[in-house]
């Protein structure tokens, strides 16, 4: 059984892992901006791992940060350590860290399923959409398929609406614990970080939305999508390689977190 000092560690490897991608994330998008490459999501963003001898061993470190991530939101949300507040409020929190729970499960399969070669290789850079399309098209195809498709963008814009809260406020940087207060430069990486995320969340909110209003599938789309979509706007070069800086600026603070975040996990059935 794991402990909660081990399931701690886990989810500090989960924070330095998901920092690695959204660097990769916002690598691709600078990248696409400035050379006309692709935009990846996060799973591209973990398939380009995949290449080179060491792949297999960081993959594997991947997953398993990945994994203790995905661990700690779900504690959260059922044992809720931090004391989350039970009102409507609180009740968002916890249904948020239930999804990003389940979003890193998919993401440290993803990195099993590489390290492992299960996948023969590397994967497409934008899997994520691919994934966002058959899910619409499994919901549409439900008795009130649509309100079930416009449930998940407000889900989504609701996600959006706390990203952009949180780099408004600048309150996230009181997890970080330390006898002094964090430089101001980190509290600037972690909101404009937020901020790209807010976007982003914004336009897949938009897309599902969209995929609901017409009921095709194949307007709906996850974060290559967005970045896609970014890019062809006026100025779109700008647009995506601002957005590539900001979610590569949220890994570079997700790594601060991973060395000083404080993380309260009380696993269920443990003392």
């Amino acid at each position: 059984m794991i402990s909660d000092a081990n399931a701690t560690l886990l989810a500090k490897l989960g924070f330095a892992a998901r920092g690695v991608v959204y660097i990769l994330v916002g690598w691709f998008a600078v990248d696409a901006a400035l050379h006309g490459g692709e935009v990846a999501d996060n799973q591209g963003a973990i398939g380009s791992m995949a290449g080179g001898p060491l792949g297999p061993v960081l993959l594997a470190v991947v997953a398993a940060g990945l994994l203790g991530y995905a661990i700690w939101r779900l504690t959260e949300a059922a044992a809720n350590p931090e004391q989350i507040t039970r009102d409507a409020k609180g009740s968002l929190r916890r249904i948020g860290h239930v999804v990003s729970g389940i979003a890193h499960l998919v993401l440290a399969w993803t990195a099993t399923r590489l390290a492992l070669d299960l996948g023969k290789g590397k994967i497409a850079v934008s899997p994520g959409d691919e994934s966002a399309r058959d899910w619409t098209a499994l919901l549409l195809d439900q008795p009130a398929g649509r309100l079930l498709v416009g449930a998940v963008a407000i889900g989504i814009l609701v996600a959006a609406f706390q990203q952009a809260q949180k780099a408004w406020r600048g309150d996230f940087i009181h997890d970080l614990r330390g006898d002094a207060p964090a430089p101001g430069y980190v509290c600037t990486m972690g909101r404009i970080g937020y901020g790209a995320r807010a976007l982003v969340f914004l336009i897949v909110a938009g897309l599902f939305a969209l995929a609901a209003w017409t009921a095709h599938a194949s307007d709906a789309g996850g974060v290559a999508e967005a970045l896609e979509r970014l890019q062809s706007q006026p100025g779109g070069k700008w647009l995506l390689m601002l957005t590539g800086i900001g979610l590569a600026l949220f890994g570079a603070y997700s790594l601060i977190e991973a060395r000083f975040r404080r993380l309260h996990v009380d696993l269920p059935g443990t003392d």
